[in-house]
Parts: structure tokens; C-alpha cells; sequence
């Protein structure tokens, strides 16, 4: 008696790098997990993992292209017994970073999208022509499996037009695609909803502040388990104080440096994503070398430190208001799981609104959701760490599930 295939095979293509995950949805358990960087350099790395028995291999050398880095991948997933031509493999997942507004959900990948996709680039450089790279590869390879597009932007397609729309000529807007579009949308989504049942409720009956704080950050209002408002906009460099991004700016400034400063638009644009946020401020990106920086007195740190806290209480009172009612605060990703000094400045001073934390809680590291705010407070601070590979895998599944019946 045959059984369907349940493995998904989660790709999340960038400009140099590769990274994967091939899951079993059985019991949404890891195979084997990887990452190839520096791809088109002579110094390219590929690091494979086998989860089962723990084994890992790195191959070092060039890799010419996006192609030749997904070969590699399949090579290594052969050694282990989970090659491509697997019949196991149900499908292939992809993290497609900007869908616009025409993508709302997990899609099916075929021309019609790819074009879609494609005619986005203008509001994703940096991501989307990397993803679609991903994609033509992996199609090339197994054009006969299913292959699904799960986008950043797609959890928060369900904002009102009263929180995605700029103060701006709509007639323009419109003509240009320029909205509030957000990101981080897999994570958003997974955590909300992990974040309900943390709290023992159903995500519908949830309001819940979450903030995705690693190098890219961004904050969500979630009520009800839809997106009522996000940080980021148009492009990831709106909202937090970022690793390299400005975040939040008065759009004159860029005006400013031009005429005044004689900066050109590519020299801005680097300055505002790549050279500012915590690395502009203080020289690092990095949040435990800026905290060993301020613990050691170091002023620069400092005010980096608390330009980027100011930022992010703002937020948590901006989106407080915004949803009325708030039942929990999740700090997610890389510094948003592992900076206790940062979820503390965070919500101090934030009493009057039911939001605190406890400090022997809050100073335990855990690898699983949990709360970290006195017993019995109003509002539940929690720390709930982020899946977007599974969120991916999981949608894709469905997706996958659903056509087939």
C-alpha cells in the first residue's frame, strides 16, 4: 500500500548564499539542514548537516552560480538518502520576499507567477531577482514536483487601507506599487500563533505585539491572528532601528544629503541600508558585542543601545494603541531571543500599560516559547523563538495537500 510523500524541501535563495531544510511534515521533524554563502566567489562554502545522526560536511571552493550551489545541495542530500529524485519529497517550498499585493497566500508556482514575481523587482531588488533564481534552478531540476511561493509580505496583505497607505497622491501610489507592504511575514505569522498557544487560547481570541528583532528588524500589530499594521513599508528599511538599516527617517534627509551633502542616489541608498542603524552609530551590528561595549562604559554603545531601545518602546505604544487591547508582547529572532538587557529596557517604564518583565525570567536562556513577565500581569511578555522554515514547510504542505485531494 503506497503512501503520499510528506518531506518538503525549503529553499531561501539570496544574492550570494543558499540556505535549506528538508522537513518531514509526518511530524514536522528536520532531515537535514544547510547553507551555501559567498556563491560566484572563490571562497565558496557549503555546510550540510544530517540531523538524524548528526553529521556535518563543508565543502569549500568555488560555486559559480545559483545552479551549480542547489547541484551541490542535491549531491550532499543523496549521501545522505534524501536526494532530490527522492519519491518521498512531496514538494519544494520558496521564500519569495516581496509578493505585492497580488500574492495573498501560498502559491503554486508557474510562468503566469514567475513573471508576477518578476515585475516586482523594481520594490525588491535586492531579494526578489535572487529568489526567482532559486526558483528557475529548482524547477529546472524536478520540473515535475510541485513548487510553492510563500511570501514575506503575504501575512500582512490583511492591514487596512488605513495603515498600508501613504500620505501620498493615490494616483501615483498606485501607478508606482508604493504602499506599506512589511516583512518577515512567515515569522510574524508563526509566532502570533505560537503565541496563543503559549497563552492556552485560540489565535482568533489573541491580540499580540510581536517583535522580530535579529540584523533586519520589524515589529506587528496582530489581532485576532490577522495584521492590523507592521513596521516595515515599501522596501525593509522603514520601522526599527536595524544591524545596518536606518530604519525610520524624515525622507527630507535623503534630499539633504543630496543637494548639500553632493551624495548620489546609489551612495545614499548604500548609507541608509548597509552603513547605518547599530553599525552607523557605533561601528558594530552585532547586539552582544554592543551590550559587552556598554557594560564596559563605552558612551558610543551606549547611545546606540538606547537610540535603539527608544525606537523600539515607541513602537510597542504605537501598536498598543493601535489594537486597543493587548494581550501579549513576543520578542522573536536572533537579538529579539537571546538580549535579555533588550526585552527589559524595552518594556521598562511601560508599567502603567500592564507590560513588565521578571528579571530572574527574563535572565533564564531556553530554547522553547516561554513567559517571562511577573505571574498575574495584565499584558504577557513572552519570548517565542521563530520557525520561518517550518511556517514555510507547513504552508507549502498544505498547499500541496489541499491540490491533490
Amino acid at each position: 500500500m503506497s503512501t503520499s510523500p510528506t518531506r518538503v524541501l525549503v529553499l531561501n535563495s539570496g544574492s550570494s548564499s543558499l540556505k535549506y531544510q528538508l522537513l518531514d511534515m509526518r511530524d514536522s521533524s528536520r532531515l537535514a539542514v544547510g547553507l551555501v554563502e559567498r556563491i560566484g566567489e572563490q571562497t565558496s562554502r557549503l555546510k550540510h548537516t544530517h540531523v538524524a545522526n548528526g553529521d556535518t560536511r563543508e565543502q569549500n571552493g568555488p560555486i559559480a552560480d545559483h545552479e551549480a550551489a542547489l547541484k551541490a545541495v542535491a549531491e550532499e542530500l543523496s549521501r545522505d538518502g534524501l536526494g532530490l529524485d527522492s519519491p518521498e519529497l512531496a514538494a519544494i517550498g520558496h521564500r519569495v520576499v516581496h509578493g505585492g499585493m497580488f500574492f495573498t497566500e501560498p502559491t503554486l508556482i508557474d510562468d503566469q507567477v514567475l513573471t508576477e514575481v518578476e515585475r516586482l523587482i523594481p520594490v525588491a531588488p535586492l531579494h526578489n531577482p535572487a529568489n526567482l533564481t532559486g526558483i528557475r534552478t529548482a524547477r529546472s531540476l524536478r520540473p515535475d514536483l510541485p513548487q510553492v511561493a510563500v511570501f514575506d509580505t503575504a501575512f500582512h496583505t490583511t492591514m487596512p487601507e488605513s495603515a498600508a497607505r501613504y500620505a501620498i497622491d493615490p494616483k501615483i501610489a498606485d501607478r508606482h506599487r508604493i504602499r506599506r507592504y512589511g516583512f518577515h511575514g512567515t515569522s510574524h505569522a508563526y509566532v502570533s500563533r505560537e503565541t496563543a498557544r503559549l497563552l492556552g487560547k485560540d489565535p482568533a481570541d489573541v491580540n499580540v505585539i510581536v517583535l522580530h528583532l535579529g540584523n533586519g528588524a520589524s515589529a506587528s500589530a496582530v489581532e485576532g491572528g490577522r495584521c492590523v499594521d507592521t513596521s516595515m513599508g515599501l522596501t525593509p528599511l522603514e520601522g526599527l532601528v536595524m544591524g545596518t538599516r536606518s530604519g525610520d527617517l524624515d525622507p527630507a534627509v535623503i534630499f539633504h544629503l543630496e543637494r548639500v551633502g553632493g551624495m548620489s542616489t546609489d551612495e545614499i541608498d548604500t548609507l541608509l541600508n548597509k552603513r547605518s542603524g547599530l553599525y552607523g552609530l557605533c561601528g558594530d551590528n552585532d547586539m552582544r558585542e554592543i551590550r559587552r561595549r556598554v557594560d564596559a562604559g563605552d558612551e558610543e554603545a551606549k547611545l546606540a543601545f538606547d537610540i535603539y531601545v527608544h525606537r523600539l518602546k515607541k513602537y510597542i505604544g504605537a501598536y498598543y494603541a493601535v489594537l486597543g487591547r493587548v494581550d501579549a508582547v513576543a520578542f522573536t529572532a536572533g537579538v529579539g531571543e537571546n538580549a535579555a538587557p533588550v526585552r527589559e529596557a524595552a518594556v521598562a517604564g511601560l508599567e502603567g500599560l500592564g507590560l513588565a518583565v521578571d528579571a530572574e525570567l527574563n535572565a533564564v536562556r531556553g530554547d522553547g516559547p516561554r513567559l517571562i513577565s511577573p505571574e498575574g500581569a495584565r499584558v504577557k511578555v513572552a519570548v517565542v523563538p521563530t520557525d520561518e522554515e517550518l511556517e514555510i514547510a507547513t504552508q507549502t504542505y498544505a498547499l500541496v495537500e489541499k491540490n491533490s485531494r
